[in-house]
């Protein structure tokens, strides 16, 4: 694609994982939201060929900050936290940076499938996006072993947990599921150590714990080239998620600095 193409393909791609494109009004699943842990109406009566459906309106201002839980889009991190994934790509292919592109906890699929489409925009056909996930949601807290995620509720969360063929679906939806996405399935401390991963020019850290953040950066930080970039999407939302990143920077003294992107994710460029 011509430059001016692969933009237009780029920026359509971000209002469809959003969905920007249809988002006037969006239907969802009438939950009883009052009545304790939320229940699906509408799996409830299934079996009976019923839908039961609300719809609510389309808020912009929260789908561009990545502030709000979409019904039927295939990402929640808003157009601010793509843009940054965009940019990152875009200087890192530029400058030859080498190394593949990995997302640690992938919901949807949404991030994932737009780094897919940057590589396919500019025509890149010999970088993997690697899709890590236990693809049944977070772990309960192992509060010995990590005290900051002591009462961490993330794992009782039903909305998290997105199979693994729902996600390769959403590839296919796009066109985007071929040899260059590898998937990499379970908990992070059983896949990351030991996933094939010879080096990495971006590695994008959605896992919200303390523990899934810290093995992330464990396991993939040493694989790291010299100006990739670590983005973080948790770091100015979740607490347990902020103290990893700034431990595991101050045991092994890096002073790079973290650049927000928005209310809620960060980054920073390694330089050594």
């Amino acid at each position: 694609m011509s430059d001016d193409t692969a933009r237009l393909y780029i920026d359509l791609m971000k209002r469809c994982l959003t969905n920007y494109i249809y988002g006037d009004r969006e239907l969802m699943p009438f939950s009883l939201a009052s009545r304790g842990p939320k229940r699906w109406i509408g799996a409830a009566l299934g079996t009976v060929g019923l839908d039961i459906v609300s719809s609510k309106p389309f808020d912009a201002d929260a789908r561009d900050s990545g502030r709000d839980f979409p019904p039927t889009a295939h990402t929640m991190i808003g157009m601010k936290r793509l843009d940054n994934i965009e940019a990152c790509m875009r200087t890192v292919l530029s400058e030859g940076i080498a190394g593949d592109f990995i997302e640690t906890g992938v919901w949807r699929g949404g991030a994932s499938i737009f780094m897919r489409a940057v590589l396919e925009a500019y025509g890149v056909d010999d970088r993997t996006v690697w899709v890590a996930d236990s693809f049944r949601g977070l772990p309960a807290p192992d509060a010995d072993r990590y005290p900051a995620d002591a009462g961490d509720r993330h794992h009782r969360r039903e909305r998290l947990s997105v199979s693994i063929e729902e996600v390769r679906g959403n590839f296919s939806r796009y066109g985007l599921l071929d040899d260059q996405v590898r998937f990499l399935e379970g908990w992070f401390r059983d896949t990351l150590p030991r996933a094939p991963i010879e080096s990495l020019a971006l590695m994008r850290l959605d896992g919200d714990m303390y523990e899934s953040t810290m093995d992330a950066l464990t396991c993939l930080y040493p694989k790291l080239s010299r100006g990739g970039y670590v983005i973080v999407d948790d770091y100015g939302a979740i607490g347990a998620c902020r103290k990893a990143v700034e431990d595991f920077r101050a045991e092994r003294g890096i002073e790079d600095e973290i650049v927000e992107i928005d209310w809620a994710g960060a980054y920073w460029r390694r330089s050594a």
